[in-house]
């Protein structure tokens, strides 16, 4: 499904939540969007100065057949996993803390701890209803996974911290609840770990010490978890580890360069993300990238009225 004008598509005016948020939007001054604040200061703390709204709340339609589930992007995760795990169905996305909102944790774009085995978060948003920076209500994607033309606005919005258009209403892919779940720690090495089991939904390490998650079906966990407990990796543990507050991303190989001896942290072997414990100075974008980033913003929101003063290239 391409970009358009959603209006049509919409319930009535008067009943839709979605209608009057794009009302309150409106077309000038600077706006912010509120969710549970949970990862409020990721990219910068919004200005001061702008109108503070949240987007409307609610599950709309749970398809369990399709594997989706529509619902408005102020719905807090733990309503949304709540209204699924009644069909044995969840949505790959991250809890952040409680009030995490499903707008919010889409808008930060940190995917979930367990991305190795079950991919990145922009991967779970199909389509996108947001209230454009002239306080119009846009579609991009479709409720199916189809070939999209133009901008693919649903991987642009996820991790885009809001500026380039407010959240309304989504459609998230769904998954089967896995049969068991089950936490693996030891001093085995992560790395030949990663490469002997067969899809773990995720890897850490802490420099000496390894974690493992595994998901399915219970014949083939035990088969899984026997094969870890081979290599070091065989106590059962009640989750992952705490993990520092920072966040820097390496290339997967890089990983192996981190040393124990330094500041704490906590690798996502075969993701790349680390988890450090004190800031990391922020990289220089490619000035390629900078100006992707830069065309993007003059063509979505050229007033520079949405979340003014987050910046997704600083988070």
């Amino acid at each position: 499904m391409g970009v358009g004008h959603d209006r049509a598509l919409a319930p009535p005016p008067v009943a839709s939540p979605l209608l009057r948020f794009a009302d309150e939007v409106g077309d000038f001054g600077p706006v912010t969007v509120a969710g549970g604040r949970t990862q409020w200061s990721v990219g910068g703390e919004p200005l001061p100065t702008s109108r503070l709204l949240r987007a409307p709340a609610g599950v709309l339609a749970v398809e369990p057949a399709e594997m989706t589930v529509r619902a408005f992007a102020g719905t807090t995760v733990a309503e949304l996993a709540a209204a699924l795990e009644d069909v044995g169905q969840e949505a790959n996305l991250p809890d952040p803390g409680p009030g995490a909102t499903v707008g919010g944790v889409l808008a930060v774009g940190h995917s979930d701890l367990r991305r190795l085995g079950r991919g990145p978060l922009r991967e779970v948003l199909l389509q996108v209803r947001y209230v454009s920076a002239e306080g119009v209500v846009i579609t991009g994607g479709g409720p199916t996974v189809k070939n999209v033309t133009g901008f693919d606005l649903c991987r642009l919005l996820v991790g885009s911290l809001g500026t380039l258009g407010l959240m309304g209403e989504v459609i998230l892919r769904t998954r089967p609840a896995p049969a068991v779940c089950r936490w693996l720690a030891g001093d085995g090495d992560p790395f030949a770990l990663r490469d002997a089991l067969f899809r773990p939904a995720a890897v850490l390490w802490d420099g000496s010490r390894t974690w493992c998650c595994l998901e399915g079906y219970g014949v083939d966990v035990e088969a899984q978890a026997a094969v870890a407990a081979r290599l070091g990796v065989g106590e059962e543990v009640a989750g992952p580890p705490p993990r520092p507050p920072y966040r820097r991303s390496l290339r997967p190989r890089e990983l192996r360069e981190l040393r124990s001896e330094g500041p704490s942290f906590v690798a996502e072997v075969g993701v790349g993300t680390v988890h450090m414990a004190e800031p990391v100075d922020p990289t220089s974008l490619d000035p390629v990238v900078s100006g992707l980033h830069a065309s993007l913003k003059a063509a979505l929101d050229p007033s520079g009225r949405l979340n003014p003063g987050r910046d997704p290239a600083a988070r």
